[in-house]
């Protein structure tokens, strides 16, 4: 089941899921550091909540009634592009498919509205990320760092998934 987080208890355990999950997946990658501050400015519960008041649309996803992944859509009506600016999974559900039904869940909102594609960033050592990624159909376009603060780059790559009709 997925579920649109649109109350303080869903946030709240967005949050917690997010929490997991980076300590799960990305502590290898950019380093407890970085994930600690990422967790903080980017997933904490006031950060969610400031998102989804600036437009951001977060979807958490069930397993059994247990949350175990979830997603963020961001919508430039301007340029008919969605950015999906987090799609996450639990590593304990992984392999069931639901990282896909939020990948359907993200066209579908998406072809909604006309739009042309649908866009991420991923880091660049998330080598398992980037090949499902190619596997839903996105693509590298092009290299980007970004300074998040406190010393902190993301290093990623853009990728882009052009939508048919």
């Amino acid at each position: 089941m997925i579920e649109k987080v649109n109350s303080t208890s869903l946030i709240e355990t967005t949050s917690q899921l997010a929490y997991k999950i980076w300590n799960q997946h990305y502590v290898s990658i950019i380093g407890q550091a970085q994930v600690d501050y990422m967790l903080d400015k980017f997933q904490s519960p006031k950060a969610i909540s400031n998102q989804i008041e600036n437009g951001y649309d977060y979807f958490i996803i069930f397993h059994q009634n247990k949350p175990c992944g979830y997603l963020a859509l961001v919508p430039n009506t301007l340029e008919k592009k969605m950015m999906i600016s987090k799609i996450y999974m639990d590593t304990d559900f992984r392999g069931l498919g639901l990282g896909s039904k939020l990948m359907d869940l993200s066209i579908e909102t998406a072809k909604q509205s006309a739009f042309k594609c649908i866009w991420l960033t991923v880091n660049k050592n998330n080598k398992i990320s980037i090949e499902w990624y190619k596997g839903k159909g996105f693509s590298i376009k092009e290299n980007i760092k970004i300074d998040i603060g406190n010393g902190f780059i993301m290093d990623d790559y853009l990728m882009e998934m052009p939508l048919t009709y």
